[in-house]
This record gives C-alpha cells, sequence and structure tokens, in this order.
C-alpha cells in the first residue's frame, strides 16, 4: 500500500552496483553524486518504467502556446487573446518552477471547468510522469533544470562555490535532479538533506544530527563526508516543510525556487487567497481568471463555526501552512466540527473555504453549488474523486507544461453521508507522514498519464488545456505577490507582509 521514496544508491558492496567512477558516495543525510549517475529505477516510481504515455497527453505537451490560446479562445470567446498570450510568455521574477492542484468539477446545470485548491513552490510529480520520450528518462528533471534554473544564473553575480540540492522528503526525486544537474554542468552535486529541527534523525538515546547546512553572510554552505564545510555558488531546493525556518528570504546563493515564493503563496495558502483575488482584480474585462472554491481568509478559531455554518454545515478547513494534506479538515457534520476545535494548534489563523463534494452534500455557496465529476465508474458502479496535479516550469520564453499526473480517494464518493468518513472520499493526497519521521507515498491511489489510467480520470484534452492555464495564471498571481513582498534590497516588506498575514506565530517563525 506504502512504498517509501528509494535512495539514490543501492546498499551493498561497490562491485554489485554502477562503475565506481560515478558511484555516489553516501554518508548520512549526504551523498556527492558525480556526472553519471542518473539511473531511472532510482528517480521513478517501478510502476512509471514500464509506463506508455497516453497518445493524448503526449500531444497536448507537444503544442505550442499558441495553439493552446488559438483552442482556448476558441472556447471561451471573451477571452481577450492578446492578454492571454502575454501571460504565457511570462517570465517570472522569483517564481520559476510551480504545481497546482486542481479538481474537475460541474456545476447544477452541467457545467463543468478545472478548480484551483492549491499551488506548491517545489512540488513533486517527476517520479510519477511517464517519459516522453523513451530514450531519454531524464526528459523531466532536465527540462526544468534546463528552462529555469540554468538561466537564472546568467548574468548574475554568484559567489564562489559549488553545486547543491538540499531537500527535506522526497529523496527520490530529490536525487533525481542532482544526477541530472551533476551532467548538465558537468561535475559533481552536493545532495544534502536540510530537515526541519522536529525531522531531523536520531537513533535510541542519542542527540539530533546536526545539521549539514547553513548561512554565511548570505552563502549556502553544506558540511561533506569529511565533515569540511563548502560554499554554495546555486541550489536547487526540495525543502517544503516550513521552510522559512531555516532559509532566508536574502541570499547570496541563488537558489530555486527562492523563500519569497513560498511567502507569497507557494507555501502559504493565507497569502496565496488574496494573491489570486488581487490578480483577478487586475484581469477583469480579460474574460480570463482563477477560479477556487468560494475563501474565506484570516479567520480566528473561535470564528470557524460560524463560516460552517454560513455555508450549510459543509466546509474545509485548513491550517494555511502546511501542505503534503497535513492540516486540511473537511466538516460535514457536527462531530467532525467539534473534532475539529477541541484540537489544539500552533497558529492563530485559517482559512475555510466550500466543501466540493456530492451533488447532494457539497456547500451552498453565493454562485451555487459545485460537486466533482469524479473517474470514470469501475465494474462496481463506484466514482472516486480524483484531483489533477499540473506541474510547470518557466523561462526565458514563458511557460511550458512540464508533468500531469492524478490522484484518486481512499474510498467512493457516495450521493449520502455516513458510509465512509467525508475525508476518505475527498482527500486525495498521496503523503503519509510516519509515526518516526519521514514520509511514505500511498502509490495504489496514484492515477498515470498512461495508455491505463488516463481513460479512468474522465478529462480530455480541453480540460488539460485549461488546467493548464488555471495552474499559470495562480502562478504568475503568486510571483506578482512575491515582487510586492520584496524591497529595493532585496528583503521583505515586513509591515506589508504582516497587514495581509497577522499571525504572531508564523511571524516569529520567519524572523527567527
Amino acid at each position: 500500500m506504502s512504498t517509501p521514496d528509494a535512495p539514490l544508491a543501492p546498499e551493498g558492496p561497490p562491485e554489485a552496483g554502477p562503475d565506481p567512477a560515478i558511484e555516489p558516495t553516501r554518508v548520512q543525510s549526504y551523498i556527492y553524486v558525480k556526472p553519471g549517475s542518473f539511473e531511472a529505477e532510482r528517480h521513478f516510481y517501478p510502476r512509471v518504467l514500464n509506463a506508455q504515455l497516453h497518445p493524448l497527453v503526449r500531444f497536448f505537451l507537444a503544442l505550442s502556446n499558441d495553439r493552446i490560446i488559438n483552442r482556448y479562445c476558441h472556447l471561451n470567446p471573451r477571452v481577450n487573446p492578446e492578454t492571454l498570450a502575454e501571460i504565457l510568455n511570462t517570465e517570472p521574477r522569483h517564481f520559476r518552477w510551480s504545481g497546482a492542484d486542481l479538481l474537475h468539477v460541474t456545476t447544477e446545470a452541467g457545467r463543468r471547468h478545472m478548480v484551483v485548491v492549491e499551488t506548491n513552490s517545489c512540488p513533486s510529480g517527476q517520479k510519477s510522469m511517464p517519459s516522453f520520450e523513451e530514450h531519454d528518462d531524464q526528459l523531466g528533471y532536465r527540462k526544468n533544470l534546463e528552462r529555469a534554473f540554468m538561466p537564472l544564473l546568467r548574468g548574475r553575480r554568484l559567489p564562489p562555490g559549488e553545486l547543491a540540492v538540499i531537500y527535506d522528503k522526497n529523496p527520490m526525486e530529490s536525487s533525481g535532479y542532482a544526477a541530472a544537474m551533476a551532467d548538465l554542468f558537468q561535475e559533481p552535486v552536493h545532495l544534502v538533506e536540510f530537515p526541519d529541527a522536529s525531522q531531523r534523525k536520531s537513533g535510541e538515546g542519542e542527540a539530533q544530527e546536526a545539521p549539514r547546512c547553513r548561512f554565511v553572510n548570505g552563502v549556502l554552505e553544506i558540511r561533506d563526508a569529511s565533515e569540511t564545510w563548502v560554499p554554495i555558488r546555486c541550489a536547487f531546493r526540495y525543502v517544503t516543510q516550513r521552510p522559512w525556518n531555516r532559509l532566508p528570504i536574502q541570499t547570496k546563493t541563488v537558489i530555486l525556487n527562492p523563500i519569497i515564493s513560498c511567502l507569497a503563496g507557494g507555501r502559504n495558502k493565507m497569502v496565496a487567497a488574496k494573491a489570486y483575488d488581487f490578480y483577478n482584480g487586475t484581469l477583469m474585462g480579460t474574460g480570463l481568471g482563477i477560479r477556487t472554491p468560494e475563501t474565506m481568509w484570516d479567520v480566528s478559531k473561535r470564528e470557524i463555526p460560524l463560516w460552517v455554518q454560513r455555508l450549510g454545515g459543509h466546509a474545509v478547513i485548513k491550517v494555511p501552512y502546511s501542505n503534503a494534506g497535513q492540516g486540511v479538515y473537511t466538516i460535514t457534520s457536527k462531530e467532525e466540527l467539534d473534532a475539529f476545535m477541541a484540537a489544539d494548534y500552533p497558529y492563530e489563523r485559517f482559512i475555510v473555504q466550500s466543501l466540493i463534494g456530492n451533488a447532494q452534500w457539497s456547500s451552498k455557496t453565493r454562485s451555487g453549488r459545485l460537486y466533482h465529476v469524479g473517474t470514470i465508474p469501475n465494474k462496481k458502479g463506484n466514482i472516486f474523486v480524483a484531483d489533477l496535479r499540473v506541474m510547470v516550469c518557466a523561462g526565458p520564453g514563458g511557460f511550458r507544461p512540464l508533468v500531469i499526473y492524478a490522484r484518486r480517494a481512499r474510498s467512493p464518493l457516495m450521493s449520502t453521508l455516513g458510509e465512509y468518513s467525508s475525508w476518505d472520499m475527498l482527500g486525495t493526497n498521496l503523503s503519509i507522514k510516519r509515526e518516526g519521521g519521514g514520509w511514505d507515498s500511498d502509490t495504489a491511489r496514484l492515477l498515470l498519464m498512461d495508455r491505463k489510467d488516463f481513460n479512468l480520470i474522465g478529462v480530455g484534452i480541453d480540460e488539460l488545456i485549461e488546467a493548464y492555464i488555471q495552474t499559470v495564471l495562480s502562478t504568475v498571481a503568486i510571483d506578482q505577490m512575491a515582487q510586492r513582498l520584496i524591497n529595493k534590497k532585496g528583503g521583505l516588506r515586513t509591515k506589508l507582509f504582516r497587514s495581509l498575514n497577522d499571525d504572531d506565530a508564523l511571524i516569529a517563525e520567519i524572523l527567527g
């Protein structure tokens, strides 16, 4: 049911593995990755290795932005094509690599569209994507580095140093990026774990392992296998769990994505909701807009029951700074609401959103009810909720889709409540947090874009196009918010940020 992420290098003597000349050097929380180290079985789920990309998905990924614009504007004649072209051709200043989670929903009148649930900085997905080119295992990893990371370095004054990939979860993909980076730059890459203090490994009766990363005068330094601190000129980041408590906002080491992309909405649902709202205001009259569930932000805990009642007793409550499916609560009954209210939380402010469920029990909103289209019924007649993850990257030529996959809920979507919990019917995230620390993935619920799974998801090329455009819109919204939050000296505009996100617990984490 659960498959932990595989490490980069297999256990065993050197003669059992690849050529010792290119075999990575491993110690706890650290791997020295040399060029020629990339091996597909280490960086993709086993079922992905033999999967064949669905022809329709292949066709979509090969479409130019111009053809996508023509098709979308043909189906949505109110959309201004010049505005859409300008957006898709944008090169973001900060948020160059993102992934949006979207729901395929319909109204009571049968009008379908894609709704953005959240947008993630440093998103996962490469390990779940069948190869576009069968002879090229590195395609997704390398394309992201080529399009988003390497252009970021051009014309920049970099400090002297080496290359690194830093991460706190998902070693399978982090190591893939490190191996692809080593091949692109033709120099070794330091792959370094940089977990939150609460996640650091320690044996029974042992002290926590000391961090292998630090910042000295804005330069990232990593502690290698010989316990030497090595300066880093540029780094690819997969630090996702409260990254602002370890990474400074202003650094001399170039990092993708910079931490401001997380604070502006990539890992902060509170500010993301406001970024979407502000950006939608600038898009008025263009026919474009970010579609989201009805959202109430800056909600104190004692206000939550009032908002749940206002939504007809069905709602989603979110801790704004959690991810990987943590801190999301579906409320469909008094018992679920009481259980939420009885628990303690480290933060002071929450988000309340309309709940998208079955046509019989979705939230009542100003614009009516939305409910899940869901998967194609299986042989038992069961329909499952599924979300769609679309990962994009952007560089000098604008945005391009990079990865697509879907995830389904554990239990079928029922017309009446009670047989299954609301979370089992609606929750789709695959990440499972282990009690002793670390993460597993429930890959049994992963739906690939291959010839088998794609047909079950119930979307076509027009839904993929809409999902891509919604992902780009949400990414641009967060990038524009990030630009507003950075002052001329590259630091955080603290007063503006506090006005947008007045949560003392979060501010304390950011300012250290």
